[in-house]
């Protein structure tokens, strides 16, 4: 998830247009989350950009962001869609009409893959033996195969949940493991390699993956129609380098002859949405002073709990930047339901709105109803200042997932 802090050079808040959090969401349900259809445009198009002067294909990786309401607003500046497994691969094809469809998954399902045929137009495997077992069907069937790759170069520096080439990884095929099981047959079967070894990152990361890539897999890929350099990268961040990026799949076109995919889903929706909730309660403890919001790390933002990260707070700043520093969590019994520690201009009192940035990536796809936390409605913020409810939930949504009825 983006781990834009508040003192950003263009925080996720330069989009409120010269409103405040109150005068624009005032009046919505907290918590709730909010989608930014100018955001997303903005995002489109500098990746339309990076396609139009180079000729890769950039893909939504909707693991980070499903919302198919908006697909419409991207569909203009990507190729298609990315999906991990059978659900997503039937999103993309319903909700992307006529776009490309990619699917990489850990490990097929037999009862499962039948159906994925229909949906997939690129099925990506983990393994040979994945390979073995499922390409044979995925050719016949006129399907565009791979095979992930693990160039086993780490470039990543505290995110280790998020580092496939750390050692003994489950993800990708090592250059031992190619050796040992890919015969002649089974790289008949491919039309491409995969590699996905990057989390929020700039090119310089890529440059030197893609120097990995080419000493272990370099001898392989002249026979290669495609090379996808799979997600993480942050291309619509501020201060991205693009140049570098773009240098990047010149190169790997120019040496193999390939077709490059890259397949970003934070890069699509970075900053292009919010996350509204009001204070419920003010206390403190010794020292410290506390607010529990209505809205929970836990439930509604979850990777400020996995990655961990601080995510962006309008009108706030850095602990004790300000007079009055805040440590902020959710409702939930989860002692570690805390969002992290902000500092205010004035206390905080019971009913503030607060804005959390950066907010429409690993949230409405990743939220759960752990403590039977109601999930948030989900709003849209179109280009012309009107806003859109795509969906509320109730009672119903966290019952209908425990029992039959």
């Amino acid at each position: 998830m983006g781990t834009v802090q508040a003192n950003d050079p263009r925080p996720p808040f330069t989009g409120l247009r010269g409103q405040t959090p109150e005068a624009l969401f005032g009046a919505l349900p907290t918590p709730c989350y909010i989608l930014d259809e100018a955001a997303l445009r903005r995002n489109g198009e500098i990746l339309a950009g990076v396609a139009e002067r180079t000729g890769c294909k950039i893909l939504l990786a909707q693991k980070a962001f499903s919302n198919y309401d908006l697909y419409p607003v991207l569909a203009p500046y990507l190729a298609g869609t990315e999906a991990s497994g059978l659900y997503e691969a039937r999103l993309g094809a319903e909700e992307m009409p006529g776009k490309e469809v990619h699917v990489f998954c850990g490990a097929y399902r037999d009862r499962e893959f039948e159906e994925l045929l229909r949906y997939a137009d690129h099925i990506v495997f983990n393994s040979p033996r994945q390979l073995e077992t499922f390409g044979p069907a995925a050719k016949r069937a006129g399907k565009s195969v791979g095979l992930r790759i693990n160039p086993e170069c780490s470039t990543q520096e505290g995110h280790a949940i998020y580092d496939p080439c750390a050692p003994g990884s489950r993800l990708g095929t090592t250059r031992a493991q190619w050796n040992q099981a890919m015969t002649p047959a089974l790289i008949s079967l491919l039309d491409g390699l995969h590699f996905h070894t990057l989390c929020e990152q700039d090119a310089d990361a890529l440059e030197v993956t893609l120097t990995a890539v080419e000493e272990r897999f370099g001898d392989v890929l002249p026979s290669m129609k495609w090379l996808n350099f799979g997600g993480g990268h942050h291309i619509t961040r501020p201060g991205y380098n693009l140049s570098q990026l773009e240098q990047c799949i010149a190169r790997a076109q120019q040496m193999w002859g390939v077709q490059v995919y890259l397949e970003p889903g934070e890069a699509c929706a970075l900053n292009a949405g919010y996350l509204a909730s009001r204070v419920l309660d003010v206390l403190q403890n010794g020292t410290t002073q506390l607010a529990i919001l209505d809205a929970s790390a836990a439930c509604h933002m979850p990777d400020v709990l996995e990655m961990p990260y601080r995510p962006p707070l309008y009108g706030a700043g850095e602990p004790e930047e300000r007079s009055c520093t805040f440590r902020l969590g959710g409702p939930t019994c989860l002692a570690g339901d805390v969002i992290g520690a902000y500092s205010f201009n004035a206390p905080l009192q019971d009913g503030d709105l607060l804005l959390f940035g950066d907010m429409a990536i690993y949230t409405t796809c990743k939220n759960n109803t752990f403590n039977g936390m109601p999930l948030p409605s989900i709003f849209v913020w179109r280009a012309d200042g009107g806003l859109d409810c795509l969906r509320t939930f109730g009672y119903a949504d966290f019952k209908c997932r425990l029992g039959r009825k």
